[in-house]
């Protein structure tokens, strides 16, 4: 829980308007720390799986009120356990620290999608460092580029720049379109580089940038997608060791 690498690059967590440090704050929880959540005991451990089971969803996601690379070893702990359920698990990150070759090659043991959260608000640094993990990762496990897209206002120089990396980056095999959603202050509102309109979010009313008029905005439940669950996976190469040529970005 809480993202430390992400609330120290930005006052407000990434855009200045991360979601869920705007929730862990309505619940009294400290965004700027990382806590380490693991299992209690062996009956607390025999509860979360039991709970897992029941529910009626193909996947576990990890990465909601926290980014799982603020310590993979810890994931990784948490992923011996709940494998255990059979159900493919979905990994949110920003990889905030890279994976080692190692931890990679015990993900290849699992049914396991990751989710490289990546957006044209990126910087460059940032951009970069996702499309190559992105890549990366591909020989290894399902992997799946998680696009925080906007509504660019082409009338503004920015929006315009901004708008062609994000072309670029829907270039890429296997996107989940995921809308942003700021509040009415975010800078990127106010200098008018994006265009926000009140849509209905999970069945509540939220401000949202929403680059395509037909992305879902409902429950996990009647999504087609799901996090990359039923995105066919064309990333897993053969050779495992092979060298994946990386495409320039910018």
């Amino acid at each position: 829980m809480g993202c430390k690498s992400g609330m120290a690059a930005n006052i407000g967590g990434c855009y200045n308007d991360c979601y869920a440090a705007r929730t862990a704050k309505r619940y009294g929880h400290d965004f700027n720390k990382t806590v380490l959540r693991s299992f209690e005991s062996e009956r607390h451990k025999r509860q979360i799986l039991s709970q897992i089971r029941n529910i009626k969803m193909p996947f576990i996601r990890i990465g909601a009120s926290g980014d799982p690379s603020e310590n993979w070893e810890h994931t990784i702990n948490v992923l011996k356990i709940l494998s255990k359920c059979n159900s493919e698990i979905i990994i949110i990150t920003r990889h905030w620290t890279l994976l080692t070759d190692q931890q990679l090659e015990y993900f290849s043991k699992l049914n396991l999608c990751i989710n490289t959260s990546v957006s044209a608000l990126d910087n460059e640094e940032m951009l970069s460092r996702s499309i190559e993990q992105y890549h990366r990762i591909k020989p290894f496990c399902k992997s799946v580029l998680r696009i925080i897209s906007c509504d660019f206002n082409l009338q503004n120089e920015t929006g315009k720049r901004l708008a062609e990396i994000q072309h670029t980056l829907f270039k890429n095999e296997s996107t989940l379109d995921t809308v942003f959603r700021p509040s009415k202050n975010n800078k990127f509102i106010t200098d008018g580089i994006i265009k926000v309109k009140t849509e209905v979010f999970n069945g509540k009313k939220t401000l949202a940038s929403k680059f395509n008029r037909k992305t879902y905005m409902g429950k996990c439940s009647a999504c087609k997608e799901m996090c990359g669950v039923n995105i066919k996976s064309e990333n897993v190469y053969p050779n495992k060791r092979g060298i994946i040529k990386q495409l320039s970005l910018l």
